[in-house]
């Protein structure tokens, strides 16, 4: 489902900084792991923002203070324009109901002592004027149909079920309020293939019978293109490049996305483009790199990158023609190179 335009969520130069400290008694700050490092992206009603990026880049950080399981270092998040990293109390409350969030271990993330219905109405318990105390029971067995599940499992303990059963459970339990926007902490990851596809058809579907809004976190990339209108790749921290799906995919332009798209497996290994293997690793978050974060894997890296922080912008040489290479990429020397093959088998 394609956005109307109207920003629903907005994030402005969003941190968070974990302290690393010294001593046991008499505790002493001597640094800090830069787990998010100034992101700054919107989310507009109906759309589905993907945001991906390899594991421990901030993805889940991200997420987890867009529903304020962790308050921001720096930085705002404005919900309809209201700003809610500072909330708490009842203003905390009644956001949280419209912005529900997924987990990705569908297991862990059920009471293994509660039924389904239980799990699913808990929700009403913190929230009981959506669903009055006689109304909860027939409200968990719509929502256990809405997802694909048996109405009648409404007994059922989380370890009677599947994974792709408990995850629609952890969907359904976000259902439950009618929230206006779902967190998607990558809910397909610790599913098998066939069982991915299934929950993310179901995501969309509900997408557009509930008219909601999805951040979608993942690390495959196929997945993300299937359901995202926009994507946003992150690397240690920051934002590398945010465009449309066709944007990202077709037409990149940061050198850390089309290493990562090189390495999508594709049907036809003859319409492969080559593979672009980066060197060294990952530089660790309590001691990022100077100037550009991706400067020390980078094979286009020179004196600038060193001592400047590329901002997260319309490189100038593609504002002129615009095109599908017009988008927004945190690269000093930005260029458009194709790496995954089109649908055409070009």
């Amino acid at each position: 489902m394609r956005a109307d335009g109207e920003a629903l969520l907005e994030v402005r130069d969003l941190v968070k900084h974990y302290p690393l400290t010294r001593g046991i008694l008499f505790k002493k700050q001597t640094g800090a792991v830069h787990a998010v490092d100034g992101v700054s992206f919107e989310l507009r009603r109906g759309e589905t923002l993907g945001i991906v990026g390899e594991s421990g880049c901030g993805k889940s950080t991200v997420a987890k203070m867009l529903v304020h399981l962790e308050r921001p270092t720096a930085g705002h998040i404005r919900y309809k324009g209201e700003d809610i990293t500072r909330l708490s109390g009842r203003a905390l409350k009644a956001v949280r109901r419209n912005i529900q969030m997924v987990f990705q271990d569908p297991y862990t993330s059920l009471n293994p002592r509660m039924t389904v219905g239980d799990i699913i109405g808990e929700p009403f318990d913190i929230h009981p004027e959506v669903a009055p105390k006689g109304d909860r029971r027939r409200k968990v067995r719509e929502l256990l149909d809405v997802v694909g599940l048996n109405p009648e499992y409404i007994n059922r303990y989380p370890h009677q079920f599947s994974g792709g059963q408990r995850q629609r459970i952890g969907i359904a339990r976000g259902l439950a309020l009618n929230p206006e926007i779902i967190i998607c902490d990558e809910p397909v990851s610790a599913l098998d293939v066939s069982v991915q596809a299934q929950v993310v058809n179901l995501l969309a579907r509900l997408q557009q019978q509930f008219e909601l809004s999805y951040v979608f976190i993942a690390h495959d990339l196929s997945v993300v293109r299937h359901i995202s209108d926009r994507v946003a790749v992150m690397y240690l921290g920051k934002l590398a490049e945010v465009g449309t799906d066709v944007q990202i995919y077709d037409h990149p332009t940061h050198p850390y996305t089309q290493a990562l798209l090189s390495a999508v497996p594709v049907p036809d290994p003859r319409a492969r483009s080559e593979r672009i293997l980066l060197a060294g690793d990952v530089p660790s978050p309590a001691h990022p790199p100077s100037g550009c974060r991706f400067r020390t894997r980078c094979w286009k890296a020179q004196p600038k990158c060193t001592a400047e922080v590329p901002p997260l912008e319309i490189p100038e040489w593609f504002r002129e023609p615009g095109g599908p290479a017009a988008h927004v990429s945190a690269c000093h020397f930005a260029e458009e190179r194709s790496v995954v093959p089109n649908e055409t088998g070009a």
